[in-house]
């Protein structure tokens, strides 16, 4: 009997489905490199705080001279992203990545070597120029690297709970390198992880291939947009201290309002031109990405996730110090279990993603952090510290996993080409929203009958933006459903 023969009695056996493909493997060496390069850049917004002490005693800093050591890095930082990232999508990510590095470490050394604060405070200037061009690279290379969705997914996790160590773990290091060496140990510490990161940058990332592009700059963006962010971001920074109607502050305002307005003008003009052929320049930022709902939304969700989280981890940190009267390290280990939430919300995200989509797991993040922030209303002078540990962890963890979550969604809403300026546009409204933050619920602690009161207030409101992003992220993720429908 043939193969296409059936005796009577017997059933047909239906075809069974062919096994699924494995997901490809996720190769680390690449990830370790860009894993590398973000921590480099969490690391030194907080490790370089516990050292303020002693670089004022060593080079006899004044206050003013302090903030800027300490600000004036995501100052820089903010206002060079979008440019950094229009880099990086004309130049080359890969490129861009180690520009970024290099510079980052050449910064570093200066740092290390200063004998004055006005040397110090170009060095931190220089940092967060590195940074601006080494972020939005990293993030575009993750892209090109790891182009399935589900081996992506793990790697953004890996790549976020790497810079969320990084940022936690700051203080305790810095305190670890000050009291076992000095202030400029903390500097120190970075060119051996960079030389890592650029050696296995040069051995494990290949250069991605790019199109032949004719159209020129656009100097005109690029001045205004960075005009625009460094004033908002420094009037920002200064609010805290100064007030938030302080001549300066305004001043700083008014300049960043008016270069946004006039950025904003020049690149529609720009893109409208550009598509009826007639200039060769490109739009540093083209206001077509943000016809993107998934795109809009989710840098919405950036800076209201920093905005919320951001400003009351200021909050919390002086709580500990003042309030409780923790000392430094005390305070690092009190608020670890928020601060390092991303090892618990790296493989959650990356095997609910996997499955979903970043948008159920960014939304459960928003509304797990509402939660949490809300618990910092049982939070008194005398409350005791088994009290606050669900704010703490729900706040921490529901914030890491937002944050991977929206990552990943601003990668897969950005076309190969923009990756660059997307991921570019997602950490500018991060890096606002965090200088919000901490200013405004910095204001409300100063301002209140009692610290409790402002924090109390603080609290409210982080929880209302966790809420609204919560919002937003359901409305893209309804609106997605239907369009698949």
């Amino acid at each position: 009997m043939t193969t296409a023969e059936i005796t009577p009695g017997t059933q047909r056996t239906a075809p069974q489905p062919a096994a699924p493909a494995p997901a490809p493997a996720l190769a680390l060496p690449p990830l370790l490199a860009l894993s590398l390069g973000y921590f480099l850049v969490m690391l030194d917004v907080t490790v370089v705080n516990v050292a303020i002490p002693d670089i004022r005693a060593s080079l006899d800093t004044g206050t003013a001279a302090l903030q800027w050591i300490v600000d004036g890095y995501s100052t820089v930082f903010a206002g060079l992203l979008l440019l950094g990232g229009g880099l990086a999508d004309r130049l080359g990510h890969r490129r861009m990545f180690l520009t970024g590095l290099g510079v980052f470490s050449a910064a570093s050394l200066a740092c290390g070597l200063a004998a004055t604060p006005g040397v110090l405070i170009a060095g931190r200037l220089a940092q967060g120029a590195g940074a601006a061009l080494l972020v939005p690279a990293s993030l575009a290379l993750l892209q090109a690297t790891y182009p399935d969705k589900a081996v992506r997914a793990r790697a953004i996790a890996i790549w976020g709970a790497v810079a969320s160590v990084a940022f936690g773990a700051g203080p305790a290091v810095g305190g670890l390198l000050v009291a076992g060496f000095d202030w400029r140990a903390v500097f120190w510490l970075n060119l051996p992880v960079a030389a890592l990161a650029v050696w296995l940058t040069l051995r494990h990332i290949p250069v991605s291939a790019r199109k032949s592009d004719a159209r020129r700059m656009d100097p005109a963006g690029q001045i205004l947009g960075i005009v625009g962010l460094v004033a908002l971001a420094g009037g920002l920074n200064e609010a805290g201290s100064q007030g938030w109607t302080s001549p300066l502050v305004l001043s700083a305002f008014a300049v960043g309002v008016a270069a946004l307005a006039a950025f904003a003008l020049v690149e529609r003009t720009l893109e409208r031109r550009e598509a009826q052929g007639r200039t060769r320049r490109a739009p540093l930022l083209p206001p077509s990405l943000f016809r993107s709902r998934a795109f809009t939304s989710t840098a919405a969700i950036g800076l209201l996730i920093s905005l919320g989280y951001y400003g009351m981890l200021f909050l919390t940190t002086l709580y500990f110090q003042q309030e409780r009267g923790f000392s430094v390290l005390a305070t690092g280990l009190a608020l670890l279990p928020s601060v390092c939430m991303g090892l618990v919300a790296a493989p959650l995200f990356s095997r609910v993603a996997a499955r979903t989509g970043p948008y159920v797991p960014m939304a459960a993040g928003l509304v797990l952090g509402t939660a949490g922030f809300l618990g910092w209303l049982l939070a008194g002078p005398g409350t005791s510290y088994p009290v606050l540990l669900f704010a703490l962890v729900a706040t921490g963890l529901g914030q890491t996993m937002t944050a991977l979550a929206a990552t990943a969604a601003i990668i897969e809403s950005a076309p190969a080409s923009g990756a660059g300026i997307a991921s570019a546009v997602f950490n500018v409204s991060r890096q606002v929203g965090s200088a919000v933050g901490v200013a405004l619920f910095g204001t409300f602690a100063a301002t209140a009958a009692d610290f409790t009161a402002g924090l109390h207030l603080s609290a409210v409101l982080a929880a209302a933006a966790f809420a609204c992003g919560a919002l937003l992220a359901w409305s893209v993720r309804r609106n997605a459903e239907r369009r698949d429908a």
